[in-house]
């Protein structure tokens, strides 16, 4: 369920999601409305997704832009549309040449080909729920929980997910339930607990109260 605009797509469940954790939840009473009409967007297909999130692996973000967008061109892409058939024809001799490490060249090629033999089940996500998508994401090579998460987040927008590896997460909880003190998983669990069953919605708004430029 979403609603398509110029930007991209968001997720018609946004504006309950905000009123119930308004509701349930006193800091989010607080942040959500410092942040007007900013909504999730998602702007990818999926295999473009997981790529990038792949290239921008342990690097700034700057730097995983320019990656992205020189692999982009290498491909013969958009930024915004890159083919698994495109990205192995090209073949791992190629990839590397655009400076990308052979470990994530190795991750790109699995995940392509994990595409294109039809081992990933696209159309059938939206029937699947969060852990078997996330099973079936963190058997390509070079994506984990945290990134199967991000995908659930970003890509599919699902609104219950909560990604405890995620640092920022525990960072922004701490702040701003825990006056700073450092939290457990288990303390942000507790946190998080309360957000349901829009724990993505709560997560986003949390990453905001950080870094106040746009998620994306």
């Amino acid at each position: 369920m979403v609603r398509v605009n110029q930007a991209g797509v968001t997720p018609d469940y946004w504006d309950e999601a905000c009123r119930h954790l308004a509701r349930r939840d006193r800091v989010m009473k607080k942040l959500i409305p410092q942040f007007g009409e900013a909504r999730l967007q998602s702007r990818a297909d999926a295999f473009t997704t997981l790529a990038r999130s792949i290239i921008g692996q342990q690097i700034s973000v700057n730097s995983a832009q320019n990656a992205w967008l020189k692999f982009a061109a290498l491909v013969g892409g958009a930024p915004t549309k890159v083919q698994p058939a495109a990205l192995m024809g090209l073949g791992a001799v190629a990839l590397r040449g655009a400076g990308l490490p052979a470990r994530k060249v190795d991750y790109l090629m699995d995940l392509a080909q994990h595409f294109e033999a039809g081992q990933v089940h696209v159309r059938q996500w939206t029937q699947m729920d969060d852990e078997a998508i996330i099973d079936e994401l963190v058997a390509i090579r070079g994506i984990g929980r945290w990134t199967a998460e991000m995908f659930l987040i970003f890509h599919l927008m699902r609104p219950n997910v909560l990604p405890l590896d995620d640092p920022r997460l525990l960072k922004g909880i701490s702040e701003n339930y825990f006056s700073g003190e450092p939290v457990s998983r288990a303390e942000a669990r507790e946190v998080g607990d309360a957000w349901s069953p829009y724990r993505s919605v709560a997560t986003w708004y949390i990453w905001r109260s950080l870094d106040p430029a746009p998620a994306a």
